[in-house]
C-alpha cells in the first residue's frame, strides 16, 4: 500500500476536520467561487473546502488518497443534497483519468502538500488547470510557532527517523520551494503570489480532549504515540502536546478550544 494511503486511512481524520469547518468556509468565501465554476479539490479529506465551494454553486470534484475519507465526503454530499459535488480516490502526484485543462480552479488546503514527489504534484495541478484558471494551495509552514507545525515537530521527535530520500511535506511551506516547483511546471515567478494567512481550529472541548482527538484519529500523531509507547515515552508526548495546546488556546472557556495556525497561502494564475 502507498504509505500515504495507509497514513490517512488510519484513524478517522473526519474527527479533526470537524474542528476546521468554519475556517474552510471562510477560506472558500475569499476564492471568488461562482455558479458553474469547475473546481478540483486535491487532498480534500471529507470536504472541508469542497463542500462550501459546491454550496456556492460550483461543480466540484474532490480527490483524496484515503478511501474512508472519499466515502465520508460522498456521504456528506448526499446528506447536504449537493449533486454538483462528488469525491473519488486519487493521488495528487498522478492524476490519472483527469483530462488536461479541465478545471477553472484547483484547490488544495493542507492536502497535496503531503503527497510524495512534490514536483509531480505541481506539474499535475498545472496540467489539469485551464488557461486563465487558478491554483490555490494552503501549506503549513515548517518551524512556525503556531499549532500544526509544532504538533508535527513534536511528533517527529518521538518517531523513528524517516526513510532515506524522504522529503518533508513541510517544505511546501517554504516560498522558494513553491516558486521552484511551479517553475518546473512552466509557471513564471510573476504568476505565483505568496502570503501568510491563518486557519482556526475550533473544538468543543478542553485542550486536553483535543489532544486526545489527535492521538486517536490523526495519522501522524497516532504513529508518534505508537512509537512513544514502545519506548515508554507516551506520557511525555501527551504532556508536551497538552502544554502546547493549552498555551495556544485563545478561548475564554475552560471547555472549548480555539487555536490559530499560520499557513502559507499560494495563488498561481495560468496564462
Amino acid at each position: 500500500m502507498n504509505p500515504n494511503k495507509a497514513l490517512w486511512e488510519k484513524g478517522d481524520f473526519t474527527r479533526i476536520a470537524a474542528s476546521m469547518r468554519e475556517s474552510g468556509e471562510a477560506l472558500v468565501s475569499t476564492l471568488g467561487v461562482t455558479k458553474k465554476l469547475k473546481v478540483l479539490d486535491l487532498g480534500c479529506g471529507d470536504g472541508t473546502t469542497a463542500l462550501p465551494a459546491a454550496k456556492a454553486g460550483a461543480d466540484v470534484l474532490g480527490v483524496d488518497i484515503a478511501r474512508n475519507l472519499v466515502e465520508a465526503g460522498n456521504r456528506r454530499a448526499r446528506e447536504q443534497g449537493l449533486p454538483n459535488l462528488r469525491f473519488q480516490e486519487g493521488d495528487a502526484s498522478n492524476l490519472a483519468g483527469l483530462d488536461d485543462k479541465t478545471f477553472d480552479l484547483v484547490v488544495s488546503v493542507f492536502g497535496a502538500m503531503f503527497a510524495p514527489n512534490a514536483v509531480d504534484v505541481a506539474k499535475e495541478m498545472v496540467r489539469v488547470t485551464r488557461p486563465g484558471g487558478r491554483i490555490m494551495m494552503g501549506n503549513w509552514i515548517p518551524n512556525d510557532p503556531t499549532l500544526v507545525a509544532q504538533v508535527l515537530k513534536i511528533s517527529a521527535a518521538y518517531s523513528p527517523p524517516p526513510p532515506e530520500g524522504f522529503i518533508s511535506p513541510m517544505t511546501w511551506g517554504i516560498e522558494a520551494n513553491v516558486i521552484e516547483r511551479f517553475a518546473s511546471a512552466g509557471v513564471p515567478r510573476d504568476n505565483v503570489a505568496l502570503s501568510r494567512d491563518t486557519y482556526w481550529f475550533n473544538f468543543p472541548g478542553a485542550p486536553s480532549a483535543f489532544v486526545d482527538a489527535f492521538r486517536n484519529y490523526y495519522g501522524p500523531t497516532m504513529n508518534a504515540f505508537e512509537a512513544a509507547e514502545k519506548s515508554g515515552r507516551a506520557d511525555d508526548l501527551w504532556k508536551e502536546l497538552v502544554a502546547l495546546f493549552e498555551s495556544q488556546n485563545t478561548s475564554p472557556s475552560d471547555n472549548a478550544t480555539l487555536i490559530p495556525a499560520a499557513f502559507l497561502r499560494v495563488t498561481v494564475t495560468l496564462d
